[in-house]
């Protein structure tokens, strides 16, 4: 395989962990810390990322335990998860937050499913960019013959493919994840 396809398929990794990371936010019924991470909490006038500022645990599969650093944190915690996306509503128990994560209905489930598909779709498109800069940059080299330049173009579109597939496996088992009960 030609250096420029390796080049390629290590940018587009890139995009599949992105997709990857993107997923793990979303909530599937069970305790996940990684619910958390894209909650931004006011931490004296700056916003600062929920899990720099306390401690995430999962206690029982349907339950978290934020307990934070400074026990002064916890009303900015709060305020942090209520303004979230998350539909959960956090419990002040003095010095930690618990977050009892409630069974998700069929509406709910599906409308999740809505947006993995969303993330699936943005990770392709980044796909697709990648593999046309690297095909505009083929074509317009000059240092390559005819012939070499469609033995690499086909090493791109290789790489492509499998890497489509690897977005369809990863949403795939997601999508299971968020449908089973």
């Amino acid at each position: 395989m030609d250096e420029l396809a390796i080049e390629m398929k290590s940018r587009m990794e890139k995009a599949i962990s992105n997709l990857k990371t993107s997923l793990s936010t979303l909530r599937t019924g069970r305790a996940n810390a990684m619910l958390l991470d894209t909650i931004q909490v006011d931490y004296y006038g700056d916003k600062i990322a929920l899990k720099d500022i306390a401690s995430i645990t999962v206690p029982e599969p349907r339950q978290l335990l934020i307990k934070p650093y400074d026990k002064n944190d916890i009303k900015a915690i709060v305020a942090a998860i209520n303004s979230s996306d998350l539909g959960i509503n956090p419990q002040n128990e003095g010095t930690l937050v618990r977050l009892i994560i409630p069974p998700l209905t069929e509406d709910r489930r599906k409308e999740l499913v809505k947006t993995a598909k969303k993330y699936g779709e943005e990770a392709k498109i980044a796909i697709r960019n990648t593999r046309r800069e690297y095909v505009e940059f083929i074509k317009d080299s000059e240092e390559h013959s005819d012939d070499l330049k469609k033995r690499i173009e086909a090493d791109i579109q290789k790489v492509t493919d499998e890497m489509n597939v690897e977005v369809d496996n990863v949403l795939k088992t997601k999508e299971q994840e968020i449908m089973q009960i």
